[in-house]
């Protein structure tokens, strides 16, 4: 290992003479490899990008919400998933920011804008039935 690493640090001393020609080579003629492909994006445009795939995409869980469910013993059908997204898509319509959405025997609270579930319970287990910070609640 050590001498794989002389043979490569004699290469590059003997290729280069200041760090102005390797800077030169490595950063502004750039590589040939798909980094250099993504670099004729501006960063607006990839993060306009990003933002259109993440509007379009589906409802995602905390690591919370995924450990209460987990927890609780809850596994949603696809149906139930689907529901779920309409609920939080409804309260999106509404201008709703923190929404109380419940699917069949289940409550879960969801960051609307974030389109995040950030916790999930079971309506049985639950005595008191108190749900705060939110600022709506959909019934599906």
């Amino acid at each position: 290992m050590l001498i794989e690493w002389r043979e490569h640090m004699n290469k590059i001393s003997n290729q280069f003479s200041s760090i102005e020609q390797i800077t030169d080579q490595y950063l502004k003629h750039g590589s040939t490899d798909s980094a250099s492909s993504v670099s004729e994006l501006s960063f607006e445009d990839i993060l306009r990008r990003r933002q259109s795939v993440d509007e379009n995409s589906a409802l995602k869980f905390s690591k919370h919400a995924s450990m209460r469910l987990q927890s609780r013993n809850i596994e949603l059908s696809c149906e139930q998933k689907e529901r779920l997204k309409t609920g939080a898509e409804k309260a999106e319509q509404k201008g709703m920011k923190e929404s109380l959405v419940i699917v069949d025997s289940y409550s879960f609270i969801v960051n609307v804008p974030n389109k995040t579930v950030v916790t999930a319970m079971d309506q049985t287990e639950s005595e008191e039935n108190v749900y705060t910070n939110i600022d709506g609640a959909v019934i599906i």
